[in-house]
């Protein structure tokens, strides 16, 4: 009964001390005032674009890309042929959604096999191959950035199935000098599996020399390879991505709690005004 008592004690005295000092804790601002952020629709899916994207293949022609002519559509999908494909916009910071299929018959392997790329600026090339129980250097399976780190995962769907690439794009800053000031990155989820977490970019791909940083525009084009292999690609859409506007109006700061106004005491006589007068009867 003892322990149990001073348990109880101990556990007033806690409830006690975090209410009083919950009740005298003050909201801190940061001092900055924030536009509000811009309206986005999102779809009845999450692969279809939303209402600020902008679409760049939906299965009916190729006419945001330059050299569109040289692919073959088919059933609302792209094939590569001829050479690779860049799209006519040029972006920098962005997010973009695209699905794509290796070939359902399987020819070649490694490198050989439903082979193509995504390049963001036309410079850092984001692999796609057919990883599906297809051993190559991982450095370039699906999903690598190609000759410069492996995916975290391998999230391959079957041949012939469609996977789709989630990516967002931050573009690498240069200083007037040419050398690097802030590295780009790359963030890519495959089929719902991140396999890229804020990769730093080492430079731009190159299969014959080591990835080193090249200044180069501040926007570029978005490029898909053509490998020699018939992979499909279809919903195709880019969202640019602008940064949060806000501007300091001060320094940050704690709210102050306000302050109850203490009465003054009442006078004698005020006292005497403010009590009720007691009902006097009288007989007559």
């Amino acid at each position: 009964m003892f322990l149990r008592n001073c348990l109880q004690t101990s556990l007033s005295a806690i409830a006690l001390f975090v209410a009083e000092n919950s009740a005298a804790a003050q909201e801190w601002k940061s001092g900055v005032e924030w536009q509000e952020p811009p309206r986005v629709t999102p779809q009845a899916t999450n692969d279809a674009p939303p209402s600020d994207a902008i679409v760049l293949f939906d299965g009916t022609n190729l006419d945001q890309w330059d050299d569109g002519a040289n692919w073959l559509i088919a059933d609302g999908v792209a094939i590569p042929q001829k050479s690779q494909i860049m799209s006519k916009q040029h972006f920098g910071d962005l997010q973009l959604h695209l699905e794509w299929s290796s070939p359902t018959e399987i020819r070649g392997a490694g490198q050989g096999r439903g082979n193509s790329g995504v390049f963001l600026m036309g410079h850092y090339e984001v692999q796609i191959l057919d990883s599906f129980e297809n051993p190559t250097y991982f450095d370039g399976q699906a999903g690598s950035i190609y000759k410069q780190t492996p995916p975290l995962a391998n999230a391959m769907r079957k041949p012939g199935e469609w996977n789709y690439y989630d990516i967002v794009f931050t573009v690498p800053k240069f200083k007037g000098n040419g050398d690097i000031d802030q590295p780009g990155h790359v963030t890519l989820i495959q089929n719902g599996v991140l396999l890229l977490n804020h990769f730093e970019l080492m430079g731009p791909t190159n299969f014959v020399e080591a990835p080193h940083h090249q200044p180069h525009a501040e926007t570029g084009p978005i490029s898909l390879q053509f490998h020699g292999d018939a992979v499909r690609f279809r919903n195709i859409w880019v969202r640019e991505i602008k940064p949060t506007i806000g501007h300091r109006t001060g320094p940050p700061f704690n709210i102050q709690p306000k302050k109850e106004e203490s009465k003054p005491e009442a006078t004698d006589e005020k006292k005497d005004a403010e009590e009720p007068a007691e009902e006097v009867k009288t007989s007559l």
